[in-house]
Parts: C-alpha cells; structure tokens; sequence
C-alpha cells in the first residue's frame, strides 16, 4: 500500500496543478484541485520604468518571481523596447530569488551575477546582497503579486536609491466554486491534507470561506483535522499567522519535495487509510 493511497489531498496551485496532481497520484492520493490565484496584468502603466531600464539608469535589477520576470520582458515587448531592454539588462547586475527568475532569464541568455540559496526567501535575498554597494545605486526591485514592503524597507535602508514595481498581480481565479468546495470539504472532513506552494493560496482560500461564512471553521480545521503541508519558511510563517502549524514542511521548498514528505508523514504516522 503506498503512503497516500486513496487519501483525499486538496491542492491549491493554478498554473502547475496538473503537474502537482500527478505527484500526489503517483503516491496512491486523490488530488481535490481548485485554482486559489490568477495573475493578472497590473493595471498601473509600466512604460516610463521601462525606458528608464532600457535606458540603463539602474546599476541593480532584482527579480524575485518567474512571473515577474516573464511580465518584465512581456511587456517591455509590448511597448517596443525588448532590445533595447535586454541589452541594458546585460549591462546590470542582476539578482533572483529562486530558480524560477533565473530560468526565465538564461532562455535570454543573461547571466545573473547575484543569486540565492534555498529556501530563497527575502532573508536568503537580502544575505546574497551583503557584497553589493548599493549605497548611492539606482536599484530596480521587480516585486511578486503584491509589493514587499520589508524586502524594499531593508534595500533603502542600506541606501538604495529603489524604484519597485509590480508588473502583475494577485486576484482571486474567476470560478470560486472550486475554492469553495475545498473550503466546505476541510469542514466537513473530506479533506485528508491540503497542501499550500505559496501565502497568498492561505489568503484567497479564507477570502472566498469568508463568503459563505466558514472562515472561522476552516481555520479550525486546519488547525485540528487536516493534516497541512507548506512548501517553505514564508509559506508556514504566513499559516502561523492564522494560528495554523504545518504540520509538513519539507526540507527543500519544491512541489516535489513537499508531496513527498507528505507521503512520510502519513507513512510515519501510520494512519489506517479511509474506507471506501
């Protein structure tokens, strides 16, 4: 009998939910998917930023999300500036957080001279920094869905000169049915684990209970019935902050690693599986 074999794990991912589904029936689970998150095109315009950096009037651009990266050169396209943008970029020093803004950026063949260490949180960001002046530099932070207000505290702190952007943002997917179905099935108890890759999935799931009026059981049962993973440090910080401990962390924060030590979780605990 494999670990997750005939449990119900309900996953919160949009664009890589096929992907993350597949892992957890490749341990024997039944994957309960709703999309939580829709990127959205920001409805600020961007143009005047991005013939500044086309312009190479930043020393330092620092991508924090595969999303944010692709939204950067997306748009700079749309505006006529994808050239000239990109030969900037091979004049700037360049920093990811994470492996998904460094992917983006290799398939344009740029070489990021600043990247993090796992689990690449701001914390990882911010230590990689430590050897690049930045007092007195025009420093651009391209920031995720919503603006981190710390990340750009700490970066003016050490005397960045920053302009930040969010070139995308976080909305609630379109069809909540889903999410509210996930939201009724914790309640009730048809959910055997949920499973969280990013904060923002804990804050529309409470959203959209919220409107039906079971965010206050749904935290319960977090907290109590269902066993919860969350992908990484930010993940479980922002879990905790709703009085909720994951009961899962893995010790690398990818989709892969998190399945997989759900599976050694239920494997450990040695819980009968449901009945069918």
């Amino acid at each position: 009998m494999r670990p997750l074999d005939r449990r119900r794990i309900g996953l919160l991912e949009s664009r890589r939910a096929d992907e993350l589904a597949a892992l957890v029936r490749r341990w024997g689970g039944v994957p309960v998917c709703a999309a939580s998150v829709r990127e959205v095109p920001s409805s600020l315009d961007h143009r005047a930023f991005l013939e500044r950096l086309a312009a190479r009037q930043f020393s330092v651009l620092i991508l924090l999300t595969g999303a944010g990266a692709r939204a950067l050169l997306d748009q700079a396209d749309a505006a006529g500036l994808r050239d000239a943008v990109l030969v900037a970029l091979r004049h700037t020093t360049l920093a990811c957080r994470g492996p998904k803004p460094l992917r983006v950026l290799t398939k344009y063949r740029l070489a990021p001279a600043i990247v993090t260490e796992r689990p690449h949180t701001g914390t990882e960001l911010l230590r990689a920094l430590e050897a690049t002046p930045l007092r007195g530099v025009r420093v651009a932070l391209v920031h995720y869905g919503e603006r981190s207000q710390a990340l750009s505290d700490a970066i003016v702190a050490r005397g960045g000169l920053l302009e930040d952007v969010c070139l995308y943002e976080w909305a609630l997917p379109e069809d909540r049915e889903p999410l509210r179905q996930i939201a009724r099935a914790a309640v009730s108890g048809d959910l055997d684990a949920l499973l969280f890759t990013s904060q923002v999935q804990l804050r529309h799931l409470l959203l959209v209970a919220a409107e039906i009026a079971i965010a206050d059981q749904v935290v319960r049962a977090l907290s109590d019935e269902v066993v919860v993973g969350a992908v990484g440090p930010v993940c479980a910080r922002a879990l905790g902050n709703e009085g909720i401990v994951p009961d899962v962390l893995p010790g690398q924060p990818t989709s892969v690693a998190l399945v997989g030590a759900l599976a050694d979780y239920f494997e450990l605990t040695a819980d009968p599986a449901p009945s069918t």
